[in-house]
C-alpha cells in the first residue's frame, strides 16, 4: 500500500505530505518522477519560507536586544567611566607613556626608619617639598608618568636600587619602554633624601630586556649587574661616565640568571641568582649560589646548588639588595605565592660557606596598606633596597603595584564571560517570547529530513559520537516548546520571570563593560608636577547620625590621598574606634560645647596642610575627591569645593546652586564639602576679627560656612573660591531623617540674615563673580 496513487486519467498525484499535485485529464497525466520532483520542490519551498520566517523574527529580536542592551551599556560607560577633569595632569605624560600593561603598573616609593626593620613611608615623616605645595610628600615618588615626562615613554618602573654619593642619591631602576616593550635601565637623582627626583635619562639600553640593576663599588670603580636572562648570560658593566655611560667588562656566567647580586662576606665574594631555564626547576622557587675571590670571577658553583628548588611562595628568588645590620647578613626574597611579586620577605643568613648555607626568616615589620587597589602598592610589592645614610638614618626604596600580575587578561576573560552569559539570557528571552523557536539549526538534527548525500549518511552511521551529538541537538530543540509550555509570558509568573531575566541581562552587560572597558577599578590620586600628597578628612557629627558615620568612614578611608579621618563629636556619647571599619587612622575629637564653630577649631594634631571639610551625609566617589584635592593643590590659597553659591544684588538672599548656574557664576563655596588650608583657614576663623561672626553662628546654629567665605574674601582681593563639579553626590540625610537643616525655607531665611550681617561687618561679596570652568565641571566646553 503506497502513500500516493493515480486514480484514472484525470486523477491528481498526492505527495507524501498529503498535498495534491498534477491532474489534468487523460492527456495531461505526468510521470511519477515528475510528480516526485514537484513534491520535493514544493517541500523545499515550504521549508525555505519557514526558515525565512524563523530567521526574520529571530533576527529582528536579536537586533532589538543588541540596540537596547548596547544603549544601556553606553549610558553606563558614560556615567561611570567618562573621563574626569584633570587639568591635563592626570599622569602628566605623553600619549605613549603609562599604557595598560599586563605585567602591572609598578611605581617606586621611599621609606625611612631608625633601622631596616622599622621603615615608614615618606608621608608618615611629614616631609615638605616646598612652602607652596601641599604637604606631606606622599608615595610613590617615581612613576611611569615622571619618566615619560622626561621624554622616555615608560609603562612602569620597578626594581629600584640606590647608589649614595655624599648627600646625593642616585636611583637606578627598570623602566619598560612603551615603544620597544622591553626593559631599559633608567636613572634619577635626588638631593633632598628622596623626596623629589630629577630624571637623568636611560643609563643602559641593550637589544634585549634589562632589569634588576644591581649597582656596587669595587676598587674605586662603580659596577652594575643587570638582569640579562633573555640574552642567556650574566653581564658585568662598569661606569665610564657615571651615571649615564657604561661599558661591558665581561660575561660573568654563561647562564640565564635572574635577579642576581654580588656581596663580599667573610673575605669571599658570593653571587646569588636564580636559573629558571633548567628541566624540573620551579619558577620563582629556585636559588643558586656561586663564589669567587673577586667580583670579576671566575665563579665556582656552591656544593649544594641549587640551594632551593621549592615552592615559589618561600622567597627563594631575590627581591633586592642584601644588607648588613648589627653584624648580621640579611637577604631579601620574593614571595610569589598568590601572584608574581606578591610581597618581600627577609631572611637572616646564619651559615654561608662553600659547602653549607642556612638562613631563617625574620619579620620585616612592614605594614601593608588597607586601601587595596586605591593604594599605589595595595596589590603587591616585590623589591626592596635599604641602606644607611651618613646621618645614621636608614632609607629604603621599594616598588609597588595596584593590581596583580595578568590583571588585564583576567578582566578581559571575565568581561567576555559576562557577555557570553548575556547572549544566553537573550536566547532564553527569545525562547519565552516566541521569537526563537529553534536553538540548533534543523539540519544538525537526526530527524531532519532534508536531502543529505548517501556518503554523509553512511559516515554518520559509522560514527557513534556524531549520532549522539545529533540526538543531543534534537533534544535541545525541544526545550523552547517545553519552556513556553511551563512559563507563559502572559501570566504574572511569566512576566516576573521575563523581568528578572531582563534585569540579570543588564547586570551582565554592565559587568562586561566594567571588566573590558572600565579598567582595574583603582581610584588613584592626581599628581601635581609629578608628586603626590595627602590630606586630612574632617567631619562633624553627633550620636543620631552614627549609622551614617560608619558607612562614611568605610568609604572615604579607602580614597588614595586620605591620611587620617578626624571626627568632631558635638553631642552625645562618642563611639569607640573599634566601631569603625577604616583603612586609615580615625581620631574622635570630643567637644564640650555643641557648636558649629568646632568645625574650624585649630587642631595641632593635624599633620597635613590640606583639610577636606566634608559633612557626614555627603557621599561622592573617591575620584571626585581626588580631583578636588588636585585643584586645591594648584591654588592652596582658595576654598575649593563641590557646592557653589552666588550672592548678588542689593537685597541679599541666600539661594541654591540652580541660582548660580542660571546666572552663570559663583562667589561662594559651601565648606560642608571643601578643601581648606588647615593653618590659614582655622587661624582666620578664630581670630579676633571673626569673633562677631562666630557669635552669630552660635546664636543661629547656622552660617559657619558663610562666615568662612567672608573671611577669605576679606583677606584677599584676588580670587578666593574654586568649584569642582562632582560626577554624582548623594545626601544620605534624606533617607535617615537626621538632617541638621530639615526645613529648607527656614534654613535659607536664616542664611539670608547672615549674609546681611556679614556684609556689614566684612564687606559685600556681591562685587565678586567667577564663571564656571567647563573642565572642572566635567563638561566639554
Amino acid at each position: 500500500m503506497g502513500s500516493s496513487s493515480l486514480v484514472g486519467g484525470g486523477g491528481a498525484a498526492v505527495c507524501n505530505n498529503g498535498t495534491a499535485v498534477g491532474g489534468g485529464g487523460s492527456g495531461g497525466g505526468g510521470s511519477c518522477c515528475d510528480m516526485s520532483l514537484r513534491c520535493w520542490c514544493r517541500w523545499r519551498l515550504e521549508h525555505r519560507w519557514r526558515w525565512l520566517s524563523l530567521f526574520s523574527s529571530g533576527f529582528v529580536f536579536f537586533l532589538g536586544c543588541f540596540v537596547l542592551y548596547g544603549s544601556i551599556a553606553t549610558l553606563y560607560a558614560w556615567l561611570v567611566f567618562k573621563p574626569s577633569y584633570d587639568g591635563g595632569v592626570r599622569a602628566g605624560m605623553g600619549s605613549l607613556g603609562c599604557q595598560e600593561d599586563n605585567e602591572g603598573s609598578w611605581s617606586i616609593g621611599v621609606f625611612y626608619g631608625d633601622s631596616p626593620f622599622s621603615l615608614k613611608p615618606i608621608e608618615q615623616m611629614n616631609v615638605r617639598r616646598d612652602a607652596s605645595a601641599a604637604w606631606p610628600v606622599a608615595n610613590p615618588v617615581v612613576t611611569c608618568a615622571s619618566v615619560s615626562d622626561a621624554s622616555f615613554p615608560s609603562n612602569f618602573v620597578a626594581d629600584p636600587f640606590i647608589y649614595i654619593q655624599g648627600d646625593t642619591l642616585f636611583l637606578f631602576y627598570e623602566t619598560k619602554n612603551s615603544i620597544t616593550m622591553q626593559g631599559d635601565i633608567g636613572v634619577a637623582k635626588s638631593t633632598d633624601k628622596g623626596a623629589t627626583w630629577q630624571q637623568l635619562g636611560i643609563a643602559l639600553d641593550e637589544d634585549w630586556h634589562l632589569s634588576y640593576p644591581y649597582v656596587f663599588d669595587y676598587q674605586d670603580q662603580i659596577y652594575m649587574i643587570p638582569e640579562s636572562s633573555q640574552k642567556g648570560e650574566l653581564r658585568l658593566y662598569r661606569a665610564i661616565n657615571f651615571p649615564l655611560q657604561w661599558t661591558l667588562v665581561k660575561i660573568l656566567i654563561k647562564k640565564p640568571l635572574v635577579d642576581s647580586f654580588v656581596i663580599n662576606h667573610d673575605g669571599q665574594y658570593w653571587l646569588f641568582g636564580s636559573d629558571h631555564s633548567g628541566f624540573g626547576t620551579k619558577k620563582n622557587g629556585q636559588l643558586e649560589i656561586w663564589y669567587s675571590g673577586s667580583p670579576l670571577g671566575p665563579w665556582k658553583p656552591h656544593k649544594k646548588n641549587p640551594i632551593y628548588n621549592v615552592d615559589k611562595s618561600l622567597g627563594a628568588r631575590n627581591g633586592g639588595r642584601p644588607f648588613v645590620y648589627n653584624g648580621d647578613l640579611y637577604r631579601v626574597g620574593q614571595d610569589c605565592g598568590e601572584t608574581y611579586g606578591r610581597r618581600v620577605r627577609v631572611f637572616k643568613v646564619e651559615v654561608l660557606t662553600k659547602d653549607e648555607y642556612k638562613e631563617v626568616e625574620v619579620p620585616l615589620s612592614f605594614e601593608e596598606s588597607r586601601k587595596a587597589q586605591n593604594a599605589w602598592n595595595g596589590a603587591r610589592y616585590h623589591h626592596l633596597d635599604v641602606q644607611q645614610l651618613s646621618s645614621g638614618e636608614w632609607i629604603g626604596v621599594m616598588d609597588g603595584d595596584r593590581v596583580g600580575s595578568g590583571d588585564s587578561v583576567r578582566r578581559f576573560i571575565l568581561g567576555c564571560a559576562s557577555l557570553a552569559a548575556l547572549a544566553a539570557i537573550v536566547v532564553l528571552l527569545g525562547v519565552l517570547l516566541g521569537a526563537v523557536r529553534c536553538i540548533i539549526p534543523l539540519n544538525w538534527c537526526p530527524h531532519y529530513s532534508g536531502k543529505r548525500s548517501d556518503t554523509f549518511l553512511a559516515w554518520e552511521r559509522s560514527h557513534l559520537f556524531s549520532s549522539k551529538v545529533r540526538r543531543f541537538c534534537s533534544r535541545l530543540n525541544r526545550v523552547p516548546l517545553s519552556l513556553r509550555g511551563k512559563i507563559k509570558p502572559n501570566t504574572c509568573v511569566g512576566k516576573f520571570v521575563l523581568a528578572v531575566l531582563f534585569a540579570v541581562g543588564i547586570a551582565m552587560m554592565c559587568m562586561g563593560v566594567k571588566y573590558i572597558y572600565g579598567g582595574n577599578g583603582a581610584e588613584e590620586g592626581y599628581p601635581l608636577e609629578g608628586h603626590y600628597s595627602q590630606f586630612t578628612l574632617l567631619t562633624m557629627t553627633y550620636d543620631a547620625r552614627l549609622w551614617n558615620l560608619k558607612m562614611y568612614v568605610k568609604h572615604y578611608s579607602k580614597c588614595s590621598s586620605v591620611k587620617e579621618i578626624v571626627v568632631v563629636w558635638n553631642k552625645g556619647t562618642p563611639p569607640k574606634l573599634s566601631d569603625f571599619e577604616s583603612a586609615v587612622p580615625v581620631r574622635i575629637r570630643v567637644e564640650k560645647q555643641n557648636s558649629l564653630n568646632n568645625r574650624f577649631k585649630l587642631d595641632p594634631l593635624i599633620n597635613t596642610r590640606a583639610v577636606l571639610e566634608l559633612d557626614d551625609d555627603i557621599m561622592m566617589t573617591c575620584d571626585d575627591i581626588e580631583r578636588g584635592f588636585n585643584v586645591w593643590r594648584q591654588h592652596p590659597d582658595r576654598i575649593v569645593g563641590f557646592y557653589p553659591r552666588l550672592v548678588k544684588g542689593s537685597q541679599l538672599k541666600y539661594k541654591g546652586e540652580n541660582h548660580a548656574r542660571k546666572h552663570k557664576g559663583y562667589n561662594m563655596i559651601l565648606t560642608g564639602a571643601a578643601f581648606l588650608d588647615s593653618q590659614v583657614a582655622f587661624e582666620r576663623y578664630w581670630s579676633e576679627e571673626a569673633r562677631p561672626g562666630r557669635e552669630m553662628v552660635d546664636k543661629f546654629f547656622n552660617c559657619e560656612d558663610v562666615l568662612m567665605n567672608y573671611l577669605y574674601a576679606n583677606g584677599s582681593s584676588s580670587r578666593t573660591v574654586d568649584y569642582v563639579r562632582p560626577a554624582w553626590a548623594i545626601d544620605t540625610s534624606k533617607f535617615s531623617g537626621a538632617a541638621i537643616s530639615r526645613n529648607t525655607q527656614v534654613h535659607y531665611r536664616i542664611r539670608s540674615n547672615c549674609l546681611l550681617k556679614f556684609s556689614e561687618i566684612y564687606g559685600s561679596l556681591a562685587g565678586r563673580k567667577w564663571e564656571f570652568d567647563g573642565r572642572k565641571d566635567g563638561w566639554d566646553l
